[in-house]
């Protein structure tokens, strides 16, 4: 049910109305969630040139190589200095293309300095064939200065392409090849305990993206975990979950930081922050989902499908840009939450009852819209990836 709270929320929000002050409880709420809102994350992509850093950029950031704002790809070196690629939705979040390594301008040992390797959170190092000295001196180098470092095997879908026109051929037992013959070459170089994932720019959705990213929420601290989830394009059912689930989890302290508002005996007061909080975290939603213009026309693009036949996909939730304070006080009327919070603007003039009664109020009503657009929002997000997977009209033939 949407409005169901988990145990935790429960406990979390009894101990703070046991401690008896909401407004301190309020401010300290409205710093970690601005706190979370500006984390910074740095991902840098580096590895030899031309075996597919840039493309991954784009893969990641959900765009194409020749779209607007991606990354230059090329077999040749195309980048020479490190090169930031800000997040299309999120601009705390940013993708580094560094420049390749093993080039006479950049060697492996001074190469960190030379890119200024603590401006980034971890580092992706990719080799689209063998892994070298060059890449285990690099990563040795990344660890001696206390960072991550992840090995990335690109373009197995071409090595798969390729191994097809072999009778016998077997996809897992291809794949399980790729992997033994990167960890030898990774074993031989130096490097004792090999970790690499198999990954192809053009079907991120396949192979070891989805473990990669596991890995990387389980390695990132909350923090910088709840940016990295959000970030992710949306390119697979798991990924919708986990946004929803992330989006989920700080549900209760924007409405205990309304419910703080909702205490403030002033009339009138809580039921403009409330539509203010509600209208902020929708959009939020809208855009973590790819429930905008921009995202759905890239989408679109990508899909070789009209934007019009995507957005037929959308049944319950409104575009981010119908976000509006007149949206959300058009729900609130044809709810019951439209009715308790009419009933706090009338508790509101009476001082005592008001000041008691608006805080709970408010708790229920933002809790109830929020979790239930939440859910809107995310079954939405699912029927436009499953419109957009589709085979077209003349595939299908």
């Amino acid at each position: 049910m949407a409005g169901r709270f988990s145990r935790r929320e429960i406990e979390e929000l009894k101990a703070v109305v046991e401690r008896g002050n909401l407004t301190a409880a309020a401010a300290e709420l409205q710093e970690k969630l601005e706190s979370l809102k500006n984390t910074p994350l740095d991902i840098a992509i580096t590895g030899e040139a031309g075996k597919g850093k840039s493309s991954l950029v784009n893969a990641i950031l959900g765009l194409h190589d020749d779209d607007e704002g991606a990354a230059k790809t090329g077999v040749t070196q195309t980048t020479m200095e490190p090169t930031a690629y800000p997040h299309p939705r999120l601009p705390n979040v940013t993708i580094w293309d560094l420049p390749g390594i093993g080039t006479p301008r950049f060697q492996a040992d001074k190469y960190l300095n030379q890119v200024k390797f603590n401006n980034y959170d971890f580092f992706i190092i990719v080799s689209a064939t063998r892994f070298t000295s060059h890449h285990i001196t690099l990563a040795h180098e990344i660890h001696k200065m206390g960072k991550r470092f992840y090995y990335v095997r690109s373009k197995v879908d071409i090595d798969l392409r390729a191994e097809k026109r072999k009778k016998n051929f077997n996809e897992a037992r291809t794949l399980q090849k790729i992997r033994e013959d990167c960890i030898k070459n990774l074993r031989e170089a130096g490097e004792a305990s090999p970790r690499v994932f198999l990954l192809s720019s053009w079907e991120l959705a396949n192979y070891d993206f989805q473990l990669l990213q596991e890995t990387l929420q389980n390695e990132l601290d909350d923090q910088k975990r709840h940016v990295f989830i959000l970030a992710m394009p949306n390119i697979s059912a798991k990924i919708l979950e986990k946004k929803k689930a992330e989006l989920q989890e700080h549900i209760w302290a924007v409405a205990l930081l309304s419910c703080a508002i909702g205490a403030v005996p002033v009339p009138g007061l809580s039921l403009a922050c409330d539509v203010a909080i509600l209208v902020f975290h929708m959009k939020c939603y809208c855009m973590a989902f790819g429930l905008d213009d921009e995202s759905l026309t890239r989408l679109a693009q990508q899909v070789g499908k009209p934007v019009a036949e995507l957005k037929s996909a959308i049944k319950k939730s409104p575009l981010a840009s119908a976000i509006t304070k007149e949206f959300v006080l058009t729900v609130l009327s044809r709810s019951l939450c439209g009715a308790l919070m009419v009933l706090e603007l009338v508790l509101n003039f009476v001082p005592v009852l008001g000041s008691l009664a608006g805080g709970g109020i408010s708790f229920v009503t933002t809790y109830y819209m929020l979790k239930s657009f939440l859910d809107e929002a995310a079954e939405d997000a699912q029927k436009v990836l499953t419109k957009a997977l589709e085979p077209k009209a003349e595939e299908s033939i």
